[in-house]
């Protein structure tokens, strides 16, 4: 054979392998073409640490309960559902059996009677300082009780709103609706004895948020307890015009960002209390302290729970004018 065969068949043979393999050489072309057009995993990224959930408050209040204003779920509580007196806060529930009234007129005309000063002076309660003669409006009665605490106009309130022929009787059928009322709501531990919160009237931290959630729903409510002065006039019984200035004893209003009411309260039975919300963004928060020496701080702390904040580090209470009843 000569040399130029030998080399001839070579490359035949070389030439048959190549073409035999040539399948699988595209196939792995194939592969690296998908390859390349696959992007390349990206490397797992570390979890990030979460944030250490907000410890609940710690508050010197011997009751306290914190409520979601929208659907009434308990935030935070201590003791919430042990009954204790609640001074002036039953006023609320005055104010909530006044505008719950079907058809109630607002701009009603009420006569203010001696006895409501008299129950004052004998109770030592606290007063808006209605004038004997003076002709005041249901809606001005609920601002002298719910700012100042009137015990006067809470008086006047139940003694035009209650039945019967006598004073005594209208007061007592009015209380009775109270007590309804909180049976109403489904206040199983909640009861009054007085229209003014000076007898044994008491209520649990979060039965008395639930009635202030309640209270919340009305548009005359919500605007009577977060205004900080009320200035009003009304016809005096000399015939000339009687102006009054009401001062709200809630210091958080005007302290707290986002506060918008409620009631104080205060009895030496009761210690300091405080029915609170506030709103912030769309999402509002009511809330109870009974018998507390820290009650607006307390409050704040609540709150901020809430709304996972960090306020009361810098909470500056607002001031009263000086002839402001303590409440």
């Amino acid at each position: 054979m000569t040399t130029r065969t030998f080399t001839a068949r070579a490359a035949a043979v070389t030439g048959g392998v190549l073409l035999a393999l040539s399948p699988l050489t595209a196939q792995a072309a194939q592969a690296a073409q998908a390859t390349a057009a696959t992007p390349a995993a990206k490397p797992a990224r570390l979890a990030q640490p979460t944030q250490p959930a907000q410890t609940a408050p710690t508050v010197a209040a011997k009751g306290a309960a914190l409520l979601d204003g929208t659907s009434g779920d308990a935030l935070f509580g201590k003791d919430a559902d042990t009954a204790r007196p609640i001074a002036s806060t039953a006023k609320i529930m005055v104010a909530t059996v006044v505008l719950d009234t079907k058809g109630v007129d607002l701009e009603r005309q009420v006569p203010v009677r001696q006895e409501y000063r008299d129950y004052v002076t004998k109770r030592g309660a606290s007063t808006a300082d209605l004038q004997t003669g003076d002709k005041v409006t249901v809606r001005q009665l609920l601002y002298a009780a719910l700012l100042p605490s009137g015990a006067d106009a809470a008086y006047a309130l139940a003694d035009t709103f209650g039945t019967g022929p006598t004073s005594t009787e209208r007061t007592k059928s009015f209380i009775a609706k109270m007590n309804s009322k909180a049976g109403e709501l489904g206040l199983p531990h909640t009861g009054f004895t007085t229209f003014d919160g000076t007898g044994s009237d008491s209520s649990t931290p979060r039965e008395l948020a639930k009635l202030a959630r309640h209270a919340m729903r009305n548009d005359t409510f919500r605007t009577v307890v977060k205004t900080k002065q009320y200035k009003g006039e009304a016809p005096a019984a000399n015939g000339r015009t009687r102006y009054y200035t009401w001062n709200n004893t809630n210091r958080l209003l005007g302290s707290y960002d986002g506060a918008i009411g409620i009631k104080t309260g205060t009895t030496t039975p009761a210690g300091e209390c405080l029915v609170f919300a506030a709103t912030r963004g769309d999402k509002t928060l009511v809330g109870t302290i009974l018998n507390s020496k820290d009650r607006y701080n307390d409050a704040a702390k609540m709150l901020d729970y809430g709304f996972g904040t960090t306020t009361t580090k810098t909470l500056k209470l607002r001031k009263l004018p000086a002839n402001t009843p303590r409440d």
